[in-house]
């Protein structure tokens, strides 16, 4: 597959440099956003300057002849006529390791090889423009400082202008900390310039095969507002310093890196045996960007948050409905994760600010979680209850609780909340079985009434009620909710079949279709709330209605969600069906003339990017690992 944009750096929201072309040496790097965050590379092979990264008009390029993107190294591969040489991005994101997972230091190793027979000279030279410690290039001048960190030098570059946390939104990058570039090489020169654009400047020799590690380390001093007060991340809120992080990434490197090549191999291959090599290319592309779209926080308490931005959407912090379809990654690699973005909705949940019986929306602007924003009145400070989304943050909530307690065969998290759950799981039962006219995750086709998949949402989180209270051995109030379930369903099932045995958009349109998303958690439990001819049935329909480029939506629409297209698709019993829904979307991101990190909502049609890119909701992609490696099967 060509991704459509090529992870180079991918720690978190701010600190995020992406290559809008598989061929390195096109263009210019950017941001995420696809600001400007230029970061050129070259080689100089016996006197000859060579580009091998970014765009610099006034050199030749070395030919790249290969790009590989796993899940966690972008591995290009460059030749000319005497050597051949090898770059590889790598950011360990490993979800074992929340502290190691949050250091905000990413690598660049380049290593050659002689291909004419003969030795050559040759040096590597790297240049990182202060773009990238900075909102725009134009806003400021930055400061510079040279720093020798055990044999690690390295240049320090900043905003000479220091308001840490200063402000939140969407389309905005960090101009607070500082950026640090550094060669794990003691002769290396390491260097600030000041031309018409200032940077930092890099420089060492290599010899042929052996690596040359480069180092790109960002230092935000405090990463989140969280109600008034700045927090630090997991890997510095023990009071490491940056410089001890840069060392200690620095002597790590070979293992790490032995281990991210291992990682994405593995994960490879559980994708591929559960949804085939096209798929396995989808989830490997979008792996370091989904945690890169989040922010590990240690709060006052020394607990974790796993902070996500609503990348190009409004930007809002720890949203409840980006965060559950993320989930199908982390709870397949660390459950923690997901707790990790339930306890800041949790703590405002109980601030007087929120005066509603039913779930948030989310609990700020990133990076300052100070209560929900989305439809946030902000001269009254009221929210507007219309801008709310009362069954599907309840449901999320619930059903993201009851897949902790099945990971983890634990119900300690959820009894910390069970009053606040057990209130929003009465909300469900009261409103989900034919919900109002009101906004669900799909909230850019605005409100519907009779949601069809909204009442399902509310059914499963009336089931995954009943699970927790079952498994906290409250069987009698487990049953109530057994009940509800199961009476919810069979109304469902009844007002909602088409002719044809599909289901409909909404109760009351005869006819039409939308993904069932939602109806998966019933196959992955294995709670038998719909039989299976009714499942199968309606996951055949969806191959009759396929675009070019995936299944759309609903009936009324062209465009598709990627997430909810895979969370469909999981619906298939046979592999051979999933696949075949999933082949469009495959092409869709090969396709694609919308250069972004990979966009989930686009057209069907075209391939085209309609709206939102980089975002955590490509978490998603996993259901399918997630489904057939049956992690998630509630034992009765």
């Amino acid at each position: 597959m060509r991704n459509p944009s090529i992870p180079l750096i991918t720690v978190d929201p701010y600190f995020s440099v992406w290559c809008p072309h598989e061929v390195l040496n096109y263009v210019e790097t950017v941001h995420w956003t696809g600001k400007s965050n230029p970061i050129t590379g070259s080689v100089f092979v016996d006197g000859e300057e060579l580009l091998f990264l970014g765009m610099e008009i006034k050199l030749r390029r070395i030919t790249q002849v290969s790009l590989e993107v796993s899940a966690m190294v972008t591995k290009a591969v460059y030749r000319n006529e005497k050597i051949e040489l090898t770059a590889e991005f790598m950011t360990p994101l490993f979800l074992d390791n929340p502290k190691l997972l949050s250091r905000p230091v990413s690598y660049l190793a380049l290593s050659y090889k002689s291909i004419d027979g003969k030795k050559h000279k040759v040096r590597a030279k790297v240049v990182v423009r202060k773009d990238i410690c900075l909102d725009d290039r134009s806003q400021n001048a930055v400061e510079f400082e040279n720093v020798d960190i055990e044999g690690i030098p390295t240049v320090k570059m900043g905003n000479v202008e220091q308001k840490v946390l200063w402000r939140s939104g969407d389309n905005v990058r960090i101009d607070w900390g500082y950026f640090y570039l550094s060669v794990a090489d003691p002769k290396a020169e390491v260097r600030p310039c000041r031309a018409r654009w200032d940077y930092a400047y890099s420089e060492a020799s290599m010899t042929e095969g052996r690596d040359k590690l480069f180092l790109f380390s960002y230092d935000d001093i405090y990463s989140i507002n969280y109600f008034g007060k700045n927090l630090k991340s997991a890997w510095n809120s023990d009071g490491t310093t940056i410089q001890e992080a840069i060392k200690n990434a620095a002597g790590e490197y070979k293992k790490l890196h032995k281990k991210a090549v291992e990682f994405s191999e593995d994960l490879f291959k559980r994708a591929e045996k559960a949804g085939g090599k096209k798929y396995a290319e989808i989830v490997s592309g979008a792996y370091r960007q989904v945690i890169g779209a989040h922010k590990v926080a240690i709060d006052e308490n020394g607990e974790m948050l796993f902070v996500s931005k609503e990348c190009f959407s409004n930007g809002c912090a720890s949203t409840v409905d980006v965060s559950y379809p993320s989930i199908p990654l982390f709870l397949i690699y660390n459950p923690e994760f997901v707790k990790a973005m339930l306890r800041q909705v949790y703590r405002f949940a109980s601030t007087e600010q929120w005066k509603f019986d039913f779930a948030p929306h989310d609990v700020g602007q990133y990076p300052l979680l100070n209560g929900q924003v989305y439809g946030l009145n902000r001269e009254t400070g009221e929210l507007n209850f219309n801008s709310q989304m009362p069954v599907e943050e309840s449901g999320n909530m619930i059903i993201m609780e009851t897949c902790i307690a099945i990971a983890e065969n634990d119900t300690s998290f959820a009894e910390k909340h069970i009053d606040t759950l057990i209130q929003w799981c009465e909300y469900l039962i009261k409103y989900g079985r034919d919900p109002e006219n009101q906004l669900c995750t799909d909230d850019f086709a605005g409100h519907q009434a009779h949601n069809c998949n909204l009442a399902l949402k509310a059914i499963m989180g009336v089931r995954g009620m009943s699970i927790l209270l079952e498994m906290m051995g409250k069987k009698v109030h487990a049953k109530r909710y057994l009940d509800e379930a199961e009476d919810m369903a069979k109304l469902w099932v009844k007002n909602a079949r088409n002719k044809d045995g599909s289901f409909r958009l909404s109760f009351d349109t005869p006819g039409t279709y939308s993904m069932k998303y939602n109806m998966v958690w019933d196959k992955i439990w294995n709670t038998g709330l719909f039989d299976k001819k009714d499942i199968d049935t309606e996951s055949k329909s969806y191959l009759t209605r396929m675009n070019k480029y995936g299944l759309p939506l609903d009936s009324k629409q062209y465009y598709t969600k990627s997430d909810w297209l895979v969370w469909t698709a999981s619906l298939c019993y046979r592999k051979s069906d999933f696949e075949k829904l999933i082949a469009p979307l495959w092409q869709a991101y090969n396709d694609s003339p919308s250069r972004v990190p990979m966009t989930d909502f686009y057209d069907t049609e075209s391939s085209i990017q309609i709206a939102m890119q980089h975002r955590t909701v490509q978490g998603g992609l996993f259901m399918k690992i997630l489904e057939s490696e049956g992690k998630l099967r509630y034992k009765h």
